[in-house]
């Protein structure tokens, strides 16, 4: 079951990660990220 943020970002083709303890607390705004749904990770791949 997905949330309501989930279905519309998958219908407006924009990634969405959810279940990510904290990660609002440890990924700052401005950061560049890569998320792998396949495998289920979110790496920083540049900071601020």
């Amino acid at each position: 079951m997905g949330s309501h943020a989930m279905i519309v970002s998958r219908e407006l083709g924009i990634a969405c990660t959810a279940g990510v303890p904290a990660a609002t607390r440890r990924i700052p705004d401005g950061a560049l990220v890569e998320v792998d749904g396949s495998k289920g990770t979110v790496t920083i791949l540049e900071l601020p």
